[in-house]
């Protein structure tokens, strides 16, 4: 097996694509053609997990968190970072990062936040607009279901929970085949007119070239008419954060002690009581005070993240409870969801959980 199978799952779990502007997700280090010997997952590719690949015999460290955010001008191990470069690279050990684009899926790393507290009916807090385009295009009506079938298998046509999901309409489509054409019907130098379907589907934009390719090497025509417009929709299965419902009410201090014992922290932050019951939990792993806004407007009743300035605690204005869990602890369930990813695509393949724990802040 080649790095890039292993890259290529997780990418395709959590498209590049959904990275944030400052991100640095992808492969940092090594050749995506070399032969795996083993893949270690963390959430944070330090020093001693590099070393740690080495020990155990894994050229493919995967992580949560990017070493390398912005260009490096010098490798001379004058930093942690610079030092993971020179190990990773003397000893032929790649890393890849997935990391706003994993925590950008509803299925990402807010989700195994969730399922911490068994939240129930999670959605996206705040979904990202202009990711999605509209295919527009008409086929004869004989061929009408083999292009459709083939615009599905490259992506397109999934709505939520729903799949295959497309808009069809009957008419007539004329054209006139001109010197040197080779029309699928009708005569060259004739108007000819064609019952057609008109077919029309979704698909995130990142897939438009395999979408229009499907399309061109399933069409019978030698000239294909189709659009794809850009939409300005929120796409539901994007975003920052995650709210969903506690399966039952809780007062609020069982609910942070419950917090602080499932997400396994020294320390709960949060803003005072207000005296109500807990049910509607928002959550966004690691630094997530930007969503705060967006917790109190969907009415959480409690808002779980990391990394809250002092004043920042302040902007809850008793709507709702801040419980900042810590950023490591927000998201250390990252590795059990790469370790899923991946044994989920390849049955008879066993990547290695880190035994480093990588959390730079202790508590007394």
């Amino acid at each position: 097996m080649k790095i890039r199978e292993i890259t290529n799952a997780i990418a395709a779990y959590a498209p590049l694509q959904y990275q944030e502007s400052y991100d640095n997700a992808g492969l940092l280090f090594g050749n995506a053609d070399w032969e795996v010997t083993g893949v270690l997952l963390t959430l944070d590719a330090t020093e001693a997990v590099i070393s740690e690949a080495i020990e155990r015999g894994c050229n493919l460290v995967v992580a949560h968190h990017p070493i390398v955010f912005g260009g490096l001008k010098k490798i001379n191990g004058s930093n942690y970072v610079e030092r993971v470069a020179i190990k990773a690279i003397k000893h032929d050990i790649a890393v890849y990062a997935a990391h706003t684009n994993l925590d950008n899926v509803r299925n990402g790393v807010s989700k195994m936040m969730a399922r911490q507290l068994q939240l129930q009916d999670c959605r996206v807090l705040a979904p990202k607009r202009e990711l999605l385009a509209k295919l527009y295009t008409f086929v004869p009506h004989a061929q009408a279901e083999k292009v459709q079938n083939a615009l599905f298998a490259a992506g397109a046509g999934h709505i939520g929970n729903y799949s295959e999901c497309s808009f069809n309409v009957e008419g007539t489509g004329g054209y006139k085949a001109g010197e040197g054409a080779k029309p699928y019907t009708g005569q060259v130098g004739q108007l000819h007119l064609e019952p057609e379907t008109k077919l029309e589907v979704i698909f995130p934009l990142y897939l438009e070239p395999r979408v229009v390719q499907a399309l061109l090497d399933s069409h019978p025509y030698e000239e294909v008419a189709y659009d794809v417009v850009k939409l300005g929709n929120a796409y539901n299965e994007v975003g920052s954060g995650l709210i969903g419902n506690l399966p039952e009410p809780m007062e609020e201090l069982a609910f942070l002690q419950m917090v602080k014992q499932q997400f396994r922290t020294g320390c709960v932050r949060y803003t005072p009581l207000r005296g109500r019951p807990v049910q509607k939990v928002a959550l966004c792993g690691g630094a997530g005070s930007f969503l705060l806004k967006k917790a109190i407007s969907a009415g959480a009743d409690a808002y779980i993240s990391a990394d809250f300035k002092y004043h920042e605690f302040f902007d809850a204005e008793n709507q709702l409870v801040i419980a900042d869990v810590g950023h490591f602890e927000s998201e250390q369930f990252t590795v059990e969801l790469f370790y899923h990813i991946l044994t989920e695509k390849f049955r008879n393949f066993a990547p290695l959980k880190s035994t480093i724990r990588t959390n730079p802040v202790n508590y007394l």
